[in-house]
């Protein structure tokens, strides 16, 4: 079976913004508990506690930011809970996860200080559906003004005399559902109240993101711009967030960790699905903003399975297959192909969660397939993404009693000095591909190197007894060089090729 690539080096899209690499931490199972904290969290508190493991695998593939406390949890979320002395902070209900009593014990400095071990930005989701525009106010004067009012003072006496400096704040999360039940109309009310108090202390300049829709709703969109425009010069809004899961329970397409090879591709076309949605909005929103001063999020994506037998279905912990990967891998080659529409993105979530990179057990940690990609894709952070077209017969299946198709080859190109990385996902289960690689200007291919992820069995998975089960090869650097060469990609797979030009 064979195909064409076609890099067109002298076609560029734009700079790919790290921020659509970002991640996503809620006070939802053991995400922050158990997750990124030992234990119950007892050991936090303003002395630290975070899991050095967590952090260290983390790190490795650059988290440009981290959005925090929410998700759900952060319309029922009120910050002052969460600062001072640890054993004197009040204990809450977390109305949407399970109704476990939340400590606090992680708060707005832990958090601060879990994005400073990382080197990621902090995306704080503010409460809007049970809180106050002078709460959210007084919450970004804590964060971000020097020193020399109550609550920089109180900041201060709290161990931080230094400002964090916070500039990424959500202004309510899910809006349309459990963060308030709003209809477009009344969110973008509240939105402009809120806003209107959300200031750049402290020099801190903000970038206030509005909550998006519900997948590729393009209504919510329309009707929240439309009311918005009411006060257009008077109103600060910066991003737009919309969320978009690969919903397994809706797709058809089994459990997380047992499907068929059909439900392994439908599952793979839902995931298609982001390249829609990041299109038509983007236009959608163009008609509103065509100077695109408004900058398109995603802040919350991922694969979403049925609950796992065994664990309390509230807390969303899911096993992370090589099919989770290649959802991860098309998405964020949908993100690099649309860099000039897409400027941020956030999956759910980064520890025990959802689509988790990291699982852990007790004192135990194991990276997940999707983590993988994300190193395989950390070169994409920041480069230059150049058109590339994929030719390559489809794939056809069955779903619902009807025939399907689904991409043979997909993938996204970037560059970075001298050097183009090339990612490409086979979604064929037990073929593999040879495809020929024309790069089109005048650069052509001295050295190439190959990693990839892949397994022979399509549900492969991670355990704590086996956990480099999946993960990526070797990088092996390949016989070949010149304007166009040919190159075999494994079955199922995700294939990173570093093409150094000349």
């Amino acid at each position: 079976m064979s195909a064409t690539i076609e890099v067109l080096l002298t076609e560029p899209i734009a700079r790919i913004d790290p921020n659509v690499y970002g991640h996503f931490a809620e006070h939802l199972g053991t995400c922050i508990y158990g997750g990124f904290c030992p234990g119950d969290g007892s050991g936090v508190g303003l002395t630290g506690g975070l899991r050095e493991d967590v952090v260290a695998v983390l790190r490795r593939v650059a988290p440009p930011n981290l959005r925090w406390p929410g998700g759900c949890f952060a319309d029922d979320y009120h910050w002052q809970d969460g600062i001072g002395p640890a054993g004197e902070r009040p204990r809450r209900i977390n109305i949407h996860w399970g109704e476990v009593v939340e400590t606090n014990a992680f708060g707005t400095h832990e958090f601060i200080e879990l994005c400073r071990a990382l080197g990621a930005e902090p995306y704080i989701c503010g409460n809007v559906g049970s809180g106050t525009p002078r709460e959210l106010r007084d919450w970004v004067e804590y964060c971000n003004w020097p020193g020399g009012t109550g609550w920089s003072d109180l900041r201060a006496a709290h161990g931080a005399p230094a400002p964090f400096g916070v500039r990424y704040w959500g202004v309510g999360n899910e809006s349309w559902g459990c963060g308030g039940h709003f209809s477009p109309e009344e969110y973008a009310a509240e939105y402009r109240r809120f806003a209107t108090y959300l200031r750049d202390f402290g020099g801190a300049e903000l970038s206030l993101i509005a909550c998006g829709p519900n997948g590729n709703d393009l209504d919510w969109t329309r009707r929240f711009f439309t009311a918005l425009r009411e006060g257009w010069g008077r109103t600060r809004i910066h991003g737009y967030g919309a969320h978009y899961y690969t919903g397994n329970r809706d797709a058809g397409a089994g459990t997380a960790t047992d499907y068929t090879d059909d439900q392994w591709y439908q599952l793979l076309l839902k995931a298609q699905g982001m390249e829609a949605l990041v299109v038509q909005q983007r236009a959608l929103m163009d008609a509103f903003d065509p100077e695109r001063r408004i900058g398109l999020i995603v802040d919350e994506w991922g694969a979403w399975h049925p609950p796992t037998p065994g664990r309390p279905p509230r807390f969303l912990w899911q096993q992370n297959t090589l099919r989770d990967a290649l959802v991860a891998a098309l998405t964020l080659d949908g993100f690099n192909r649309h860099a000039d529409k897409v400027v941020g993105a956030n999956i759910a979530q980064t520890v025990n969660v959802l689509q988790a990179l990291i699982l852990t057990e007790g004192d135990r940690l194991l990276t997940t397939p999707t983590y993988h990609v994300y190193d395989l894709y950390r070169p994409h952070q920041g480069a230059r993404a150049v058109r590339a077209l994929f030719a390559a017969p489809e794939v056809a299946f069955t779903h619902d009693g009807a025939e399907r198709r689904l991409f043979g080859l997909a993938g996204s190109a970037s560059t970075r000095g001298d050097t183009l990385t090339l990612t490409v996902v086979n979604p064929r289960i037990g073929e593999p591909i040879e495809a020929t690689i024309h790069l089109r200007g005048d650069a052509t291919a001295r050295e190439v190197t190959e990693t990839v992820l892949t397994h022979p069995d399509i549900r492969a998975h991670n355990t704590f007894d086996a956990p480099d089960a999946v993960t990526l090869s070797a990088p092996r650097p390949l016989a070949v060089a010149g304007r166009s060469f040919t190159h075999q990609f494994a079955p199922q797979s995700v294939t990173r090729l570093e093409v150094a030009l000349g």
